[in-house]
């Protein structure tokens, strides 16, 4: 399906002052139609804002939106989670190659893989890809010296939690496709150092209070206007936070596969599906502008690009690929998205609704993943249908195995 909603649309555009939000969904909350009105009002978006089929309300602003900017970057719409993002990889094996019980696999992948806060005992990545990181990362710090005083042990825990999970919604899982190919596929971002740098830009930003734009409706709305230092700071820090979330999803996949030839049958990678980002910012081009293009729980979709749009634990997954709809910037969704906060169900289900709603899934069954059970999100298939127009399903996964934080 196309476009289904319009925010600020013809007449009503001048009563609400601001651009046209352009939703790909009816199904969305009053607070995160409220979030995106006031994200319109900035006279910096560039022609629209769009908005994805999983959207739900956010930290800062609005989970599944895309906002294109002119001159100007808000750090709270790229979030805490700089370059959170998924990587996926098809291996030569079939679904009759997995034992009929996963549980030493998944706590072979647990033990080499640190989740939730925990990192790695001591480095694991090759110094080829943490030595030019140090070095940016310098750079970065040499301004900005009050990062050092956000993160304990701040050289030691960045370089340790490269190739680590994290928790909340992050997972690794093995996967089982249409045709009975195995995947592996894995979801994180930058970990402590991605918060870090998040927080302190976001803090920046509403210190600096920047005004060459206008009106600001919300603190968290605050942004850098090019040509600042702030700006030019802020992105060579979100891109180094990007790059460090990219690297630590290769390292992650290294450590799964290397797992996974010591307890699988022989096999080799066939496919690396991809490996983005969906909290992010990138130069592109659009209407005719160059543009900033902040991508908060969303992928780039353009024509016959691929991507990876996860259901929720225990539901279908999918791998896509692009059409390059020019009203959505060249997205699609990340996810199914939540139609319940972590609190609510908490409070709503049981360890029995986990298990039923889990079931087949080599998982954990426990209070400490109530708050990922599938009922708090969207109906993945919902949501695809919803998104007819943006990309094409190239194959449909079932997870089999999915560790979480």
């Amino acid at each position: 399906m196309s476009i289904q909603l319009i925010l600020n649309n013809g007449a009503n555009q001048q009563a609400h002052k601001g651009v046209p939000v352009k939703i790909f969904t009816t199904d969305i909350e009053e607070e995160a139609i409220r979030q995106l009105r006031s994200l319109a009002q900035l006279t910096f978006i560039h022609s629209h804002i769009a908005v994805m089929p999983d959207v739900h309300v956010g930290k800062g602003a609005t989970v599944g939106s895309v906002i294109p900017t002119k001159k100007a970057i808000i750090p709270a719409t790229v979030g805490v989670d700089i370059g959170c993002g998924m990587n996926a990889v098809r291996l030569s094996l079939k679904a009759g190659q997995l034992p009929d019980n996963l549980a030493k696999i998944r706590q072979a992948i647990e033990a080499k893989v640190p989740v939730g806060f925990n990192q790695h005992a001591s480095i694991t990545a090759k110094m080829s890809t943490l030595d030019p990181l140090a070095k940016r990362l310098k750079c970065i710090t040499d301004k900005h010296p009050g990062l050092l005083k956000m993160l304990r042990n701040f050289e030691r825990t960045w370089a340790r939690q490269l190739g680590t999970l994290g928790g909340g919604n992050h997972f690794i899982e093995l996967c089982v496709d249409e045709n009975q190919d195995v995947w592996v596929m894995l979801h994180s971002g930058s970990r402590g150092i991605g918060n870090c740098l998040g927080e302190y830009f976001i803090t920046l930003a509403k210190k600096e209070r920047e005004s060459r734009f206008g009106y600001i409706p919300e603190r968290d709305l605050a942004y850098f206007a090019e040509g600042s230092s702030g700006f030019a700071d802020y992105l060579e820090a979100v891109q180094w936070g990007q790059d460090y979330a990219l690297e630590n999803r290769r390292e992650m996949m290294r450590l799964i596969i290397n797992v996974l030839k010591q307890t699988l049958p022989p096999f080799v990678p066939t496919r690396e599906a991809i490996n983005c980002h969906h909290n992010y910012v990138s130069q592109e081009t659009h209407f005719g502008e160059n543009v900033y293009v902040t991508r908060k729980g969303a992928i780039s979709a353009y024509e016959g690009e691929l991507g990876i749009i996860p259901g929720s634990m225990g539901a279908k997954s999918y791998i896509v690929k692009g059409k390059g709809n020019a009203q959505s910037f060249c997205s699609c969704s990340h996810g199914a998205g939540r139609c319940m906060s972590r609190g609510k169900a908490l409070r709503t289900f049981s360890i029995t609704d986990l298990k039923v709603q889990t079931l087949g899934v080599e998982c954990r069954k426990d209070k400490g993943v109530m708050d990922e059970i599938p009922d708090a999100y969207k109906d993945i298939d919902r949501v695809m249908a919803n998104q007819q127009d943006l990309v094409t399903v190239v194959h449909t996964l079932k997870q089999v195995l999915c560790i979480k934080g």
